[in-house]
This record gives C-alpha cells, structure tokens and sequence, in this order.
C-alpha cells in the first residue's frame, strides 16, 4: 500500500520551511507513524535532517534534473514503507529555472507530477490581514496544484494570530497551525546552509523540542488527514547505473554529500556498497571495483587528511589499477593540494594536478549538464549527465589534466571545460543527480 504525502512550500526562503518540515516529522514519528522525508530540489543537507528525524533515509526529487518516470520511481518506492510521506519544497514554491513545463526545479513541478497537496508555510512576521492575499495568490496561481491549507510562522501574539487567520480563513484555506516566534527552535548554519546533520550538537534533543513544538502549535491529525498518495505511474530507477559492482566509497564528516537515491539505486541494481572513513585513516576497500569520494568539508579535516598516509597510500594504489571519482570536496582531495581559510596549504593525494583553495572563495551555484570527455566511472564519453554544483572553493591552479566534462547551464550559457582527468581518476565539482 502507497503511503499518503503532502509538500511543504513557501512563497520564499526563509520562511521556516525546515524547521516546520522537522517538526512535523518528528511529531508523526512520535505519534508512532513511520515517516518518510523528501526533499524538492538538490539540497542535501536538508535530507540528512529529514533522516535524523523520522529514522529513515529521505529522497531527493528534482524537476529539472529528473524526468517524470524517475520521480514517480523514486517517490513510490519512498512510499511504500511508510504511513506517511512528508516533503518538503525548496526557495519558494514557484521558484525555478528556465526549462519546459514540469522541468524547471520548482517545487511546483515535484506537487503537480505527484498529485500531492501543498501545504504553505507564510511567514507573518510584519503583516496580518496581507497574508491571505499572497496564500490567494499561491492558490490561484498554478493550476496543477491544490494548497490544502496553510501553516502561519512567527506570529507574535494571539491577537496577531486572530486577525492574520481570520483573513485566511475567509479565502476558503483552513489554518492549521500557528508557531510563534521562538529563536531557540532554530538550526545552527555554516557556509553551504545548514551544519550537517552528523555535526549538529544535541541533534536528537533539538529534534525532540521541535516535534513537541509542531505538537502544541499545528493540527497534526488534520494535516495528516489532508495527506494523498502520490500519483501512480510507472516509475524507473536507479538516476545514475551503478559505477561497479562493488563501490568502496568515503564517508565520515569530511566526505558525506551524497545522494540518498544513488545510492538506494545502486542496492537495487545489485551493487554492493563499501563505506570507508579517510578521517579514520582507512584506505578504499581493496576488492572494490571503483572508489568514489563524495562532497563535504574537506577543507575543515585538511590537516589530518594530509597526515593520513594509510588513507593516502592505499588510494593511490587502487588508482594504478581501478577507477577513482571525486564529487566537489572528494575533487579537491584528489588534487596536489588544499588550501584552507586560514591560509594553510596542505598537500592532498596528488591524483590530479588541480589545486584549489578556500583562502578566497567565491560561491558557485546552479544546475549543470555535464557531457563526459571520455569513458570513465560514470559512464561512456558522450553521456549527458544532469547535476549542479553549489561551492565556495575556487581553482587556484588547473594543472595540466585532461577535462573531465563540458558543462553547460540552465540558462544557455556556452558550454565550457570542467574538471579534470588523469588515467583512471576523475573529479569535478559537479554532482550528478540522474543521467540525462
């Protein structure tokens, strides 16, 4: 049986998407329901939360980067171990990029190819009554969607919370809930958003006063009551085939940005998953086929990383023979060297001839297709490839590498050289959600 679901959405960022996500999670958990988190868009670090909260793994669900037969697969099969599947939007609910209908990265699209409900988190703060018209607008502006009704964030007295509900409520859209403002509730943040789930101090207490909080404040059983199952559709999985069929691959707090849907696709198609910590001073597995170094943060473990000789040693003897991939930080460890905040450099595994540095950073976000150089972990030279890549690190010194893709925009930009390629080593700072 297909669990019901509902997308959590916002007219903007900021408006406490995640923190009411969490709660709700947390509150369902508590309530005994098995929960399942979602996640619109490329973010992460938002479903490492949704795991910690609910107990079990998020998936996510991109408009731009995965077409209507993966997102149906994937959200099928997150459904069917659950009672009830939460997922939550990214930006605002409309927000996205320039793509045909139904792929552009809004969360809109994600709501309209499942058949979820969408329920609106306004932040209220410094309006009332003037709420209800952007909840109208949300409701009448796409018609693929249903809002089932709308949760008020950072009220700031009763009385606020009668007049901005009473207005809402004229309109035809239930009120179900009101949070007051209450700083404490909030997560700490770093650089890339949010800290990581595994980095957060007092996760499981934060948790646990967030799914009290969404219990005193919001309807719980009526929002549960508004939930539908996603729409049925044949589906395909795995978003990207498995790179061998035993896939050593990094994981500690250095290197942990990868997608919970690779690799639950790779499982599914019979691959065998080796996890590894470089921080421990543990080198790949060496019966794997491939190794892949994930993103993260790196640049924070820079010293110990360049001290871990077993680590270093034994990756650079499983690249004489066998492929080696690095997704954004796993990229800069491969390279000659890192150069962190304060200046640092330290010297990496020397894989690539890259250099790069966090001294002066500048951000880079957006999707990205990647069309691959050459034969390499990842597939055949010519296949497309859909991702983003969202960094501060910069380049400080390409080296002499071969590229490993061309990359080109959402927004048509001309397509140009990206990462590099020595032998069997790849890496960029392109993460790759699905094949295109």
């Amino acid at each position: 049986m297909t669990a019901p679901g509902l997308l959590l959405a916002a007219p903007r960022s900021g408006s406490g998407k995640t923190t009411v996500s969490l709660g709700l999670m947390r509150a369902f958990r508590d309530k005994g329901l098995r929960v399942a988190g979602a996640k619109s868009g490329p973010d992460y670090i938002d479903a490492a939360f949704h795991a910690a909260a609910t107990g079990g793994p998020s998936v996510n669900l991109d408009s731009w980067a995965m077409d209507e037969s993966l997102i149906a697969g994937l959200a099928a099969a997150t459904a069917a171990d659950a009672d009830i599947v939460v997922a939550e939007g990214s930006m605002g609910l409309f927000d996205g990029v320039p793509g045909p209908a139904g792929r552009t990265g809004a969360s809109a699209d994600v709501a309209a190819i499942l058949g979820l409900p969408v329920v609106l988190v306004l932040d209220v703060s410094g309006q009332a009554q003037s709420a209800a018209a952007v909840a109208k607008g949300c409701a009448s502006y796409d018609p693929r969607l249903t809002i089932a009704g709308v949760i008020l964030n950072k009220v700031g007295s009763e009385r606020h919370r009668r007049l901005t509900a009473t207005a809402i409520e004229a309109i035809g859209l239930p009120v179900l809930g009101a949070l007051p403002r209450d700083p404490k509730i909030a997560l700490p943040e770093r650089h890339l958003g949010l800290v990581q789930a595994a980095d957060t101090a007092d996760l499981e207490a934060r948790l646990a006063g967030l799914g009290a909080f969404a219990a005193r404040h919001v309807d719980v059983d009526a929002i549960r009551s508004l939930a539908r199952p996603p729409r049925s559709a044949p589906g395909r999985t795995p978003a990207l085939k498995p790179p061998g069929q035993r896939i050593a691959i990094a994981s500690d707090a250095a290197f942990s940005f990868i997608y919970p849907h690779l690799l639950a696709g790779w499982r599914a198609a019979g691959a065998e998953i080796r996890f590894f910590s470089p921080l421990q001073n543990e080198s790949p597995p060496p019966d794997a086929d491939v190794c892949w170094l994930p993103g993260g943060y790196p640049e924070l473990h820079a010293g110990r990383l360049a001290a871990a000789g077993r680590f270093l040693d034994g990756l650079r003897r499983f690249a004489d023979t066998k492929p080696v991939h690095g997704e954004c930080g796993g990229y800069m460890a491969l390279g000659v060297s890192l150069t962190d905040a304060a200046g640092v450099t330290h010297p990496m595994a020397g894989l690539l001839s890259v250099s790069t540095s966090f001294l002066k950073r500048r951000m880079t976000l957006g999707y990205r297709r990647a069309t691959l150089a050459d034969d390499c972990a990842l597939g055949r030279r010519g296949q497309v490839l859909l991702g983003h890549e969202f960094h501060y690190a910069t380049i400080a010194g390409r080296g002499e590498d071969a590229p490993f893709a061309a990359t080109t925009d959402a927004y048509g930009a001309a397509s140009e050289n990206t990462g590099s390629r020595r032998g069997r080593v790849t890496g960029s700072f392109f993460h790759v959600i699905a094949e295109g």
